[in-house]
């Protein structure tokens, strides 16, 4: 025999239910879920994820710490770049790409996750990586919307993990131990970008 039912109970039952996932995962997870989440992705960049072949999933900066910015040229358009982010055999990536025409930023990777970028797996894991589109040898792609973007995100990049916004801790790709690139090469105009930096 089929006991009766009552609504008020059942309606209580799934309301208690659909709450118990969010309440879960606030209890067992806590800050470390919570920054993960937000470093996800920054919203003034447009999303345009990496191949998943194309970086290494982490949950910084609990796994590892972040104690640089590195500071990339392309040698690609913008778009072309992306399409190398975006290409599985390339196994390549980096956090940002920075427009040169206008400054427009795109997130490839999550600042949780280590982006393939600096050539030295150490400095991968300790650092976020942003490209900007041009070449080393023609400053005209060095633009003042560029600078300007780009400085402003890694301000809030170094404000997000208490990285010095020195130039100690923001270096050039040719820096980074073992490096066989030349990026950002001898054009960068190193002293208003850390100008920029700092006063953003």
């Amino acid at each position: 025999m089929e006991r009766p039912r009552n609504p008020l109970a059942r309606r209580r039952l799934l309301k208690t239910a659909a709450a118990l996932p969010a309440v879960l995962l606030a209890g067992s997870a806590g800050p470390a879920f919570a920054g993960r989440a937000e470093t996800r992705r920054r919203p003034d960049a447009d999303w345009v994820p990496a191949a998943p072949g194309n970086y290494t999933v982490a949950n910084r900066p609990r796994e590892y710490p972040v104690d640089f910015v590195v500071i990339h040229v392309t040698q690609e358009t913008y778009a072309d770049t992306l399409g190398i982010f975006q290409n599985p055999a390339k196994k390549v990536s980096a956090h940002y790409v920075v427009r040169s025409a206008d400054g427009h930023v795109a997130q490839c990777v999550r600042e949780a996750d280590v982006a393939w970028h600096a050539g030295n797996w150490d400095y991968n894991t300790r650092s976020i990586g942003i490209e900007h589109e041009g070449w080393v040898d023609q400053p005209e792609y060095f633009t003042d919307e560029l600078y300007s973007a780009s400085a402003a995100l890694t301000a809030a990049v170094c404000d997000s993990y208490a990285v010095p916004r020195t130039r100690a801790h923001i270096i050039g790709h040719h820096e980074v131990p073992g490096a066989t690139h030349t990026d950002p090469g001898p054009l960068w105009d190193w002293d208003r970008y850390i100008e920029l930096v700092q006063a953003a």
